[in-house]
């Protein structure tokens, strides 16, 4: 097994998980707010849709999200989910005060944020059934099925260390704010959600006229 070959599938997971898209946008805004863990989990729970993802790619279950019903109703709950959370953040602006804020949001709810953001994602399910089908599928046919499961852990293993990187910037960041620039990063942060929302709207309607 080539030491080479496990670290380029560890930056791909880091590659993976580095641009900027709806749930790197709720981790910077929950982690300014709250701190770590709640940056962190998070990510957690978009690693676990991740993972049921990978699951359903190993197991031959692609063809269930191919159906077009079910990918127009991903985009349209999707953007519903992003929509959402995106106001939900622009409204609350006015209630963020630096010193209180801290914790006021449940572990649970951040990770329930970042699962279902995941799970209802059409960018997301193409993702891991466009280029992890593909990576899965060139490994098996260069290197066998013996070491599918290890080179998959590592994309994981990337993906779970950008998930600490950026829970532990947005720790850092949060003690050089005030209450104004925070107020700032949670509208800016809201757009975002709003933003991708929208176009995942967009996209299921168009789907649904064409």
């Amino acid at each position: 097994m080539s030491v080479h070959l496990l670290l380029s599938y560890f930056f791909l997971g880091l590659t993976l998980a580095a641009p900027i898209g709806p749930v790197n946008s709720a981790r910077i805004d929950k982690g300014i707010k709250n701190g770590f863990w709640h940056a962190w989990i998070v990510g957690a729970g978009s690693m676990i849709a991740d993972a049921l993802f990978m699951i359903l790619v190993y197991v031959g279950m692609v063809r269930f999200l191919e159906i077009p019903i079910v990918q127009i109703f991903l985009w349209l709950f999707g953007g519903f989910v992003l929509i959402y959370s995106g106001v939900e953040s622009i409204l609350r602006v006015n209630t963020i005060l630096l010193n209180e804020y801290r914790n006021r949001d449940s572990l649970i709810s951040c990770f329930f944020t970042g699962f279902i953001m995941s799970v209802t994602s059409p960018l997301s399910i193409l993702f891991w059934l466009g280029i992890y089908g593909s990576v899965l599928a060139k490994t098996a046919s260069s290197y066998g099925t013996s070491q599918l499961f290890i080179y998959s852990g590592m994309i994981f293993l990337g993906l779970t260390c950008w998930d600490f990187f950026v829970a532990a910037l947005t720790n850092g960041f949060r003690r050089f704010l005030n209450e104004k620039s925070l107020m700032a990063i949670s509208i800016i942060s809201g757009l975002s959600l709003v933003g991708f929302g929208v176009y995942f709207a967009y996209q299921g309607i168009s789907a649904t006229l064409s």
